[in-house]
């Protein structure tokens, strides 16, 4: 089903130069104009030949969010690696990214692709109800410090790049824009929120995130970097026992954010 959007807002793939020259524009202003890893129009025009997806959510004329992945190989089958989403600054909280990962959804499903994979800092609270909540994407991996010296944010250049990879069966039915999120499932466990919490070997444990990391990395870059070394050991240690992330949720307690870790049964 088609998730709803502002009506004088539509989706479509970009098919002009204009088009990919406002994508680029996008990028600049979303992550800098010293954004090194910006996708060109002619790897954007490329992407499209051989079965990328570079869409773009357009107000009238205006390109006011996009997204870009590539479709490859992994293990022989065709899966989808989805590189880029942004979305304006003043169009945000509107259904925006939703709205471009199910157009690219349903693009792949038509060409055969079974699973999306793609990145998001584990820190950005906004992404994480929106990937694993909305969409119900799921944790495969934890990558510290992936882009290394070519960070993708102003973010990163702060704190890291560390980044969870997480993959989407799109067979699975996007459930309609009207659902809402799943039901909060019980909060239990331990809240982990500092380098010093012990980290208890229990069935289920609670990593602390902040309300916004980016307004926190402005206003104090050294306590922003205390929530990257604290989550880091956090999720490092329990993924690599065996533990799932199984949900994000609202802090028990206080402002942000709390991931859900539970130990395989």
């Amino acid at each position: 089903m088609p998730t709803a959007l502002p009506a004088d807002l539509t989706i479509r793939q970009l098919a002009s130069t204009a088009d990919y020259d406002a994508c680029v524009s996008l990028q600049r202003a979303t992550w800098g104009d010293d954004f090194r890893e910006l996708v060109p129009p002619a790897l954007l025009l490329v992407g499209q030949k051989i079965g990328g997806v570079v869409a773009g959510a357009f107000a009238r004329e205006d390109l006011v969010g996009f997204v870009f992945g590539l479709t490859g190989l992994r293990d022989g089958r065709p899966v989808h690696w989805s590189h880029m989403l942004a979305v304006a600054e003043t169009w945000r909280d509107r259904g925006i990214g939703r709205a471009l990962k199910a157009f690219q959804r349903d693009h792949l499903v038509a060409s055969g692709v079974e699973r999306m994979y793609w990145t998001y800092d584990p820190l950005v609270a906004r992404n994480a109800h929106l990937n694993l909540r909305t969409l119900g994407a799921r944790v495969i991996e934890y990558a510290r410090d992936l882009y290394g010296t070519n960070p993708m944010s102003h973010t990163d250049r702060v704190i890291g790049s560390d980044r969870f990879v997480v993959a989407w069966d799109l067979r699975v039915p996007e459930p309609p824009p009207d659902a809402g999120n799943p039901p909060l499932g019980p909060l239990g466990g331990e809240v982990i929120a500092s380098e010093e919490d012990p980290l208890p070997d229990i069935p289920a444990v609670l990593v602390a995130i902040p309300a916004d990391i980016h307004l926190l990395k402005d206003a104090d870059a050294a306590g922003a970097a205390r929530w990257r070394r604290a989550t880091r050991r956090a999720f490092e240690h329990y993924l690599a026992r065996g533990y799932t992330v199984s949900d994000v949720q609202p802090h028990p307690h206080g402002d942000g954010s709390c991931y859900r870790l539970e130990r395989k049964s």
